[in-house]
């Protein structure tokens, strides 16, 4: 199992967003050469939506069989109750009892974004507000207009529910979220985070627990 990965730049602080020069914001390919946005803590909304939105369930027809939903035998070692994500198959499994497992077809991160590892569940959080990582706002100009925060809702990324993932006392910045582009299911191109139909994420997120075990297999994608 290849070593953990952060993926987070560190943390700018208030003074260096407000000092950097057009010059820079040029080089990331931001606005044409407009400030990089200030990104202020203090604004940042709670992680979680106060309200919990209708899941509409897509049209399956449109996402392969193979990435349904299925109950199917799994011959892995780890305990019941673990998540196993295989990034380069595109499924995620629920280890269950017997040499059974729930396989779900998930998106995966493009190369250079993906994560690899064992962690825990730290958080688990129902139409999650999106604080996109701050190397994506410099490179994303729809990511920068989110600076602080997205709440959460249909239209946000992050879907309708998240398990964030924890790694030695420290959040991994890596996901397993919805998604409000299902026919990204099956495909490498999210930002390194693992997504799933909102209604396979929900499904998933009442199955398991905060700080169940989870696998994230190697991939070279």
């Amino acid at each position: 199992m290849s070593a953990l990965v952060n993926r987070r730049s560190f943390l700018l602080g208030a003074m260096a967003f407000a000092s950097v020069p057009a010059m820079a914001a040029q080089e990331h390919g931001l606005y044409g050469g407009d400030a990089i946005p200030f990104r202020d803590e203090s604004l940042i909304p709670p992680p979680e939506s106060p309200v919990d939105f209708e899941i509409v369930p897509v049209d399956l027809d449109d996402i392969p069989e193979k990435y349904h939903k299925q109950l199917v035998e799994y011959q892995g070692m780890e305990e019941p109750g673990t998540i196993v994500v295989d990034p380069a198959e595109r499924f995620l499994y629920l280890v269950g009892n017997d040499g059974l497992a729930i396989r779900y077809g998930v998106g995966v991160g493009r190369a250079g974004f993906s994560w690899s590892g064992d962690a825990t569940i730290g958080m688990k959080r129902k139409w999650p507000r999106w604080l996109p990582p701050e190397d994506m706002v410099y490179r994303d100009a729809k990511a920068a207009e989110w600076v602080n925060g997205m709440p959460g809702g249909p239209k946000n990324p992050l879907g309708a529910r998240a398990l964030y993932l924890h790694a030695n006392g420290k959040d991994t910045l890596y996901r397993i979220h919805g998604t409000n582009e299902p026919a990204s299911i099956g495909k490498a191109m999210s930002s390194g985070c693992i997504r799933m139909l909102n209604e396979d994420v929900a499904d998933l997120f009442e199955r398991v627990e905060k700080r169940a075990k989870v696998v994230v297999l190697a991939s070279s994608i």
